[in-house]
């Protein structure tokens, strides 16, 4: 990952939302599989998104992985073993698209990009609830460190398995979790670098309220962990949070924010907001570096065009 970051010029660029251009190629996911849905009925789309967004400029791809659970596919009536061989698919198919894509164009002398990485997907415990709790790292008494470590645990070896560059636990609500999921790096003894992403609804703190150097300080003394960072909360929180975290860590730090609206997990719609356009992505990417971001990229209702936008952003001299 930091050779990426230094050979892309000091800043990568991750790919955006998923689930949004899945929906705009037709893709029907309203299941609590949410994306991973496609993993069973139209992978072919997914591999078509990943191939969006590295044309459109990202130097890392995330999996289709993010609300892909065991526990969530044998709901669905498959066996162990299918969804296994789903989790591996999800990287196979970002895989298959970056080698892809990188063969079609590395020949060509005037070709502007770099061989990209792909990045697991982790969701959280609350992604795999699919009752917003993610958004409110509220998980209750009964949910324990052991529980949240069992639940991550049997994915995690999978998708390793599975050959991805990178691990990318994302929409992480608490201190809890992000522990959870440091302390199964170790214990697997993984050797993938990874990052872990905290998301915000008030630009200040953790969703649990937990302050963000309370959730950094665990993070920190783990060296599996490579980035930290935000994923799936406003982009106008942004500044302030870079520069949070650059007073609580030396780690590099990912930032890629929603578009700006707000998911409301009980009612499952997006609420109006103060939304960007792509142009404002632009020159507020430019100013993320400038602060300290090391890799950005867009999640929630944001598309290849802002990415597009993101890349020429950023590349420009």
């Amino acid at each position: 990952m930091e050779d990426l970051i230094e050979e892309v010029g000091g800043c990568a660029i991750t790919d955006g939302g998923f689930a949004t251009q899945l929906e705009r190629h037709g893709a029907s996911i309203n299941d609590p599989l949410w994306s991973a849905l496609c993993l069973i009925k139209d992978p072919h789309l997914i591999k078509k998104v990943h191939l969006e967004y590295l044309e459109a400029g990202a130097d890392i791809l995330v999996s289709s992985s993010y609300q892909a659970s065991l526990p969530g596919f044998v709901s669905k009536g498959l066996s162990v073993q299918e969804g296994e061989l789903l989790l591996e698919r999800s990287v196979k198919l970002a895989l298959e698209a970056r080698d892809s894509f990188w063969n079609s164009i590395k020949t060509s002398s005037e070709h502007k990009y770099t061989k990209a990485l792909v990045a697991a997907s982790i969701g959280s415990y609350g992604a795999y609830l699919a009752d917003g709790s993610e958004y409110s790292g509220c998980y209750g008494p009964c949910v324990t460190l052991d529980k949240l470590k069992e639940f991550h645990r049997r994915r995690l070896q999978v998708l390793v398995k599975a050959g991805p560059d990178l691990l990318a636990f994302e929409t992480i609500p608490n201190k809890l979790e992000a522990q959870a999921c440091i302390e199964l790096l170790e214990e697997e003894n993984v050797q993938i670098p990874s990052w872990i992403c905290f998301t915000s609804v008030d630009g200040k703190n953790a969703p649990s309220g937990e302050s963000f150097k309370d959730c950094l300080d665990v993070i920190n003394k783990s060296d599996k962990v490579h980035a930290v960072g935000i994923n799936c909360a406003p982009p106008h929180f942004m500044d302030s949070i870079i520069c949070k975290f650059k007073q609580l860590t030396k780690k590099a730090i990912v930032v890629y924010p929603n578009s700006g609206e707000v998911w409301d997990g009980r009612a499952k719609k997006w609420l109006p907001s103060k939304c960007f356009d792509d142009d404002d992505f632009g020159c507020h990417a430019r100013r993320w570096r400038d602060l300290g971001a090391k890799i950005i990229g867009g999640c929630c209702r944001t598309t290849p065009s802002t990415i597009e936008v993101i890349s020429k952003a950023l590349r420009e001299k």
